[in-house]
């Protein structure tokens, strides 16, 4: 991260955050200070500093796309990124995020129904690709060229060449006109008052693609033995209740869940590597259950479980 990028947008964020002049008292709290993000809150107001590599027209068809699905996704208080620092900002009501405390309250039914009306809602205007394939292509690069020599780099590597090229970045995927959140998980999910029930936030992979994709974490983390087999069983059934396209409406939906699940547990497993090594620390029991379903991957066949 830039060293004056926190500090500059905190200052931006108060600035525009008050309408009037009067002396502010009100909290100001970073929710996150990554290269790829910053993100900070002010009152009832958050200023997100996108990555370096952002590029404005899309971003601004996304924004654009937010505020036209205003009862599945956080519409922005502002139509376009400015520019802060060399970096583009877009502003944001503030929401509850789900209680990573209490998960026996995250909400897999409204986050299923979410994702299931975004998949059957045309994409209001032309919009970029869904990145999740080359989010997770760099996931992959990085753990390359920062772990070559690690011993749970080389099953990773394995699994992820095993997948099809538009998986991995290489080819154009096989949809492109389903509108798709690109990188879905509970966080990615909000409460606010002027809004009933849930949205989904966070556009930055947003896109046209392969809605598979919106249903893969979850998958993976099923298939790994992560995510409790009740809560995969909530999620899959709300969203084929809610009309979801990305599955079928019975039987087995590893037929289509299979290569997006393989990816994201390469991904998720590559990024736990590289964050081991930055730490000099070894890898902890989730990230080991990563690797060792990437290992297991070769053994198993396509259209089946990682498990």
């Amino acid at each position: 991260m830039t060293p004056d990028l926190l500090p500059a947008l905190t200052a931006h964020l108060k600035a525009t955050a008050h309408t009037s002049d009067r002396t502010c008292h009100c909290p100001t709290t970073t929710l996150a200070a990554r290269e790829d993000a910053t993100v900070v809150r002010h009152a009832g107001t958050v200023a997100k500093a996108h990555a370096p590599d952002a590029d404005p027209t899309e971003l601004t068809r996304r924004l654009t796309v937010a505020t036209r699905l205003p009862g599945t996704l956080l519409p922005p208080l502002t139509p376009a990124p400015t520019e802060l620092r060399g970096r583009l900002v877009t502003h944001w009501p503030y929401g509850t995020p789900v209680d990573p405390d209490d998960p026996d309250a995250a909400p897999w039914e409204a986050a299923a129904a979410l994702l299931a009306h975004l998949h059957r809602t045309p994409a209001p205007i032309a919009v970029p690709p869904m990145r999740g394939p080359a989010k997770a292509a760099r996931a992959i690069e990085l753990l390359r060229t920062t772990a070559p020599r690690h011993p749970a780099t080389t099953p990773v590597l394995d699994a992820w060449s095993a997948l099809p090229s538009w998986a991995r970045d290489e080819a154009p995927m096989p949809d492109t006109t389903t509108l798709c959140h690109g990188d879905f998980h509970l966080g990615q999910l909000i409460r606010h008052p002027e809004h009933d029930g849930w949205l989904l936030i966070d556009v930055d992979d947003l896109g046209t693609g392969v809605p598979e994709w919106d249903l893969a974490r979850p998958a993976a983390w099923y298939a790994c033995g992560l995510l409790a087999p009740d809560e995969w069983h909530r999620f899959l059934t709300a969203y084929r209740a809610a009309g979801g396209t990305a599955v079928p409406p019975d039987g087995d939906p590893w037929t289509a869940l299979d290569v997006p699940a393989r990816a994201l547990t390469a991904q998720t497993a590559a990024r736990s590597v590289t964050k081991a090594v930055a730490a000099g620390r070894p890898l902890d029991e989730v990230e080991r259950s990563l690797v060792d379903a990437c290992a297991r991957m070769g053994s198993v066949s396509l259209s089946s479980p990682a498990s």
